[in-house]
Formats: structure tokens, C-alpha cells, sequence
């Protein structure tokens, strides 16, 4: 049987895990947007970049209220995720609008795949749940649109 301090540190640590992500989309897509030529697109990414500002807020607070400080100095977690958005970069002297969102989808897919593996962890208590949830569910709709922009 978990102890409530492992329990807690396992949250934290999940919850550490999703802001890192998130602070990655949230560079990922300032990144986006600065490169897109097409100015509807281009605030549109900028829209997707503040919403995962609002969403590192929030799961600060979840960790906060866990008695835990929010140190963001980033972390292990970042690894493969920080992959996926990198290839950003490197496409994104182009000013290819399609291969900007491609590598947008990208760093999204692995950002749902992040959310659906931490919503499967037990120790989490349904407020957290349900803070997670939204976000993914959010994070799904913007996947969609993106995906959209990809079918000519």
C-alpha cells in the first residue's frame, strides 16, 4: 500500500511531466506562429500557445495545492517531446505553411499520447482528473483543426 507522500510525489511527478509538455507546445507554437505566413494561421497558433499557458497555470496550482513547489528548471521528462517539437525548428526557416502544421501535429499527437498515459494513473483525485481531462480534450479539438488545415 502507497503512503500518502508516495502517492502525492507520484501525482506531482505526473503533473510535472504534463507542464513539460505543455511548455514545450507553448514554444512550439510561439515558434509556429512567428514562421507562418498566412496571418490567420499565424494568430491562430499564437491563440494555441497562450491556452497552453493557461494550462501550465492551472496544473501549477494542482501541484501547489499538493504542498509542492512548481520549480519549472524542466526536467526528464522533456526527452521525447522536446523531439517532437524540434523538427519544428528545423522546418520552420522555410515558411512552409503545411510542414509548420505537420510538425505542429506532430508534437500534438505525442502531447494527447502523454495526457491519455498520465489520466490512467490511479493516484490522481478526480479534481486532477477532471483538470486533465479538459485539457486533453482541448488539446484533441486543436489536433483536429490542425489536421483539417493538412487535407487540401
Amino acid at each position: 500500500m502507497m503512503n500518502s507522500d508516495d502517492k502525492r510525489e507520484k501525482v506531482v511527478s505526473t503533473l510535472d511531466g504534463l507542464i513539460a509538455i505543455l511548455e514545450d507546445g507553448k514554444l512550439g507554437y510561439k515558434n509556429a506562429a512567428e514562421h507562418a505566413e498566412n496571418s490567420m494561421i499565424k494568430s491562430e497558433l499564437a491563440e494555441y500557445a497562450r491556452e497552453r499557458a493557461l494550462f501550465i497555470v492551472e496544473l501549477q496550482d494542482e501541484i501547489n495545492k499538493l504542498g509542492k513547489s512548481t520549480d519549472t528548471s524542466g526536467g526528464g521528462a522533456l526527452g521525447a517531446i522536446h523531439r517532437a517539437w524540434i523538427d519544428i525548428k528545423s522546418t520552420f526557416t522555410s515558411g512552409d505553411t503545411e510542414a509548420i502544421i505537420n510538425a505542429c501535429i506532430t508534437g500534438e499527437e505525442s502531447a494527447v499520447e502523454k495526457y491519455e498515459d498520465a489520466l490512467k494513473l490511479e493516484e490522481m483525485e478526480q479534481n486532477q482528473i477532471a483538470i486533465v481531462s479538459k485539457q486533453l480534450n482541448s488539446i484533441k479539438a486543436i489536433l483536429m483543426k490542425l489536421k483539417a488545415k493538412t487535407v487540401n
